[in-house]
């Protein structure tokens, strides 16, 4: 019995070890592969897994965006030049289960085999192009090396995200060429801005000048348009003043030459001694007294 029961232990102790053994963690980033004596079993998601120790094994594959570099390299370019080229590219390997297994068992080493073509990529590309077009056309350098790595490695089970082309670096003596011609166009570039800019500001003086021209031209405009209004007015005025004045005088030397009349022919008539009866109310009475001092006396 004790025999028994130190069987029955041993044989729990041995489970508790084979178990404990085959215990495998999956971390949220990986996904895994379980085979069995090489040969692929089963598929392994995040969390906790169980495999046979010893029998069993389980690859875990990361999952993560990657970036590996193309290291750099001496491509001759179209016009026969030696350029130094590097670039990056980014990808990952796809989650589900036929990308994992197609990155283990479809490519022998993604990591590797995804640079060595990169770098022939980037040969191809490059050694058409003109050492100016490459430098200009970096967007279609990556273009074309993104469509030609998602083709290549559809069958990796893996997911081309970006490509980066970080430097292409032609020859010493091209770059100081280069520098002296970007040199001599910024400052042409620059003596053009300082022309326009002078040119902007003579043609904003002149402007201005002119607009304080006009302004004085007008101002004086009317200020003579003012003072002619003033000599109109008073001149209106004046004449209006004199017109009254005549039609006065006309009216006042009218009325003195009728009075006149009247005692002329009174003077007439008295000399003549002829008598004449002559109504008080009549206006030559009213002459006479005035300039004779006579008061008429009226009749009974």
């Amino acid at each position: 019995m004790v025999l028994g029961l130190s069987i029955w232990t041993i044989l729990v102790i041995v489970g508790g070890v084979i178990f404990l053994l085959g215990i495998r963690i999956v971390r949220p980033t990986h996904r895994g592969l379980i085979e069995t004596f090489g040969k692929y079993t089963r598929y392994a998601n995040a969390g906790f897994n169980w495999i046979i120790p010893v029998i069993q094994r389980l690859i875990q594959i990361d999952i993560t965006e990657t970036m590996v570099n193309a290291k750099p390299q001496q491509i001759i370019t179209k016009d026969k030049l030696n350029a130094t080229v590097d670039a990056q590219v980014y990808f990952k390997v796809k989650p589900d289960e036929i990308s994992v297994k197609a990155s283990q068992y479809n490519v022998f080493n993604y990591f590797e085999q995804i640079v060595n073509l990169a770098r022939t990529t980037l040969r191809n590309i490059i050694g058409t192009m003109n050492l100016t077009e490459a430098n200009s056309d970096r967007n279609k350098i990556n273009n074309d090396l993104m469509i030609t790595l998602t083709k290549e490695t559809k069958n990796w089970g893996i997911d081309v995200v970006r490509t980066e082309l970080k430097e292409i670096d032609p020859p010493q003596d091209v770059q100081d060429t280069m520098n002296k011609v970007v040199k001599a166009e910024n400052e042409k570039i620059a003596a053009l801005d300082f022309a326009s800019a002078t040119e902007t500001r003579a043609d904003g003086e002149r402007r201005a000048t002119i607009k304080q021209a006009d302004g004085e031209k007008q101002s004086r405009i009317l200020r003579a348009e003012g003072e002619a209004k003033a000599i109109t007015t008073v001149a209106e005025a004046t004449a209006q003043q004199i017109k009254l004045v005549n039609e006065s005088l006309q009216k006042y030397f009218k009325n003195e030459a009728q009075d006149f009349k009247k005692l002329e022919t009174a003077q007439i008539a008295f000399e003549q001694g002829t008598k004449y009866i002559i109504d008080s109310k009549s206006n030559i009475t009213n002459v006479i007294s005035d300039v004779a001092g006579i008061i008429p006396t009226k009749r009974r």
